[in-house]
């Protein structure tokens, strides 16, 4: 019997973080991405991350994927986060892993997930042709390939369908980044199966919000180091900014926020990555970081342009790229004002004298 300790699990989550981090570092450097305005860096980008495996990072290796663990690619996306990365690496991870369910093979080439809204539904008709609208669905007309949850009269099924097969318009997010809205329309699936039992919308959601609240967290702590520097190097009234107290005061504020997106998205993670089940407990650690997370991407987006002043705001800056991102990712697979309600009511219907042993839990 192989044993694997602890250690050594941390080294391979080392190895693969590192490597992502390398190939963000010679490939998706903010300032060159910034003023390259055709973006002509992102078919380098996407070729090293397919020929590293990072998108399929949750894919078993019988199902075309490299078979890295949760924690892994948990990894994978705080390091995208802190580069604020304006491809589907995010979302093919998501849909690999979401075929990976129900033990359909991922196909090459950029995917997308869908629904990315929890009050949007996809149907499987009796036929086995999918009908529906999704909105705000991340990078769907750059997707060669969707991973679609739908459900039928026998529960939730898993789908893959071929981009050409839905009816896609184009949007934006408030990051720049495309946020779509799918039709499918009696659309054919490539491969479908029914979904593991218990497993459902809400697990998609919970899924995807650590997945925004890894790289919500991530893209805190570039704009932290940013302004930091900034401080450190701006000079007004013949003395660095960082000397005065308003502004010391404002780092400190954006310090704490940083600091507590990124020990409730990393603690969400964790949960996940240990976990046989999105449970009670895994609602309250996924819902709770979403929450946080967004929470944090409003107070230090805001902080960071204070410290900033007006430079922040133009396109010339990279500020505005991690704090847009950041700010788009909140309404990704929940907002912190639905997953607030859906929380109260969990807690709710649990009753008072549960609050605490599940809080306590945890």
């Amino acid at each position: 019997m192989r044993i694997v300790t602890r250690n050594a699990v941390a080294e391979s989550e080392n190895i693969v973080a590192e490597t992502a981090e390398k190939i963000f570092a010679d490939l998706a450097d903010t300032q060159t991405i910034n003023h390259d305005k055709e973006g002509r860096w992102k078919e380098p980008l996407w070729r090293a991350l397919t020929e590293a495996g990072l998108p399929l990072s949750w894919v078993p290796e019988d199902c075309g994927g490299s078979g890295a663990s949760l924690a892994e690619g948990f990894s994978v996306l705080s390091a995208a986060g802190r580069f604020a990365l304006a491809v589907p690496l995010a979302e093919t991870m998501l849909a690999g892993w979401l075929l990976s369910q129900a033990g359909i093979t991922s196909p090459d080439g950029a995917m997308t997930v869908a629904p990315a809204n929890p009050k949007d539904r996809i149907a499987l008709n009796p036929d086995g042709t999918l009908s529906g609208r999704a909105r705000g669905i991340p990078f769907a007309k750059d997707a060669r390939h969707i991973a679609v949850l739908a459900t039928g009269s026998n529960g939730a099924s898993i789908a893959l369908v071929e981009a050409a097969a839905a009816r896609i318009e184009a949007g934006l997010g408030l990051g720049g980044d495309n946020s779509d809205t799918v039709t499918f329309d009696k659309a054919r699936p490539s491969a479908i199966k029914p979904a593991p039992k218990d497993f459902d919308q809400n697990s998609l959601m919970l899924m995807g919000g650590v997945a925004r609240s890894l790289q919500i967290a991530g893209s805190l702590e570039s704009i932290l180091d940013i302004s930091v520097r900034y401080a450190g190097e701006r000079v007004a009234f013949e003395k660095k900014i960082a000397k005065f107290q308003a502004v010391q005061h404002n780092l400190a504020r954006l310090a704490g926020e940083s600091a507590a997106a990124l020990a409730a998205a990393t603690s969400a993670a964790d949960a996940i990555a240990n976990a046989t089940a999105f449970n009670d407990e895994i609602f309250l650690e996924a819902a709770s970081a979403k929450i946080r997370c967004a929470e944090a991407a409003e107070k230090g987006g805001s902080i960071a342009h204070q410290v900033h002043g007006a430079i922040g705001f133009t396109t010339e800056h990279i500020l505005h790229r991690y704090s847009l991102r950041a700010l788009a990712w909140r309404d990704d697979f929940g907002s912190e004002s639905y997953w607030a309600v859906e929380l109260g009511k969990r807690v709710a219907a649990r009753g008072a004298d549960e609050l605490w042993p599940l809080v306590a839990a945890r």
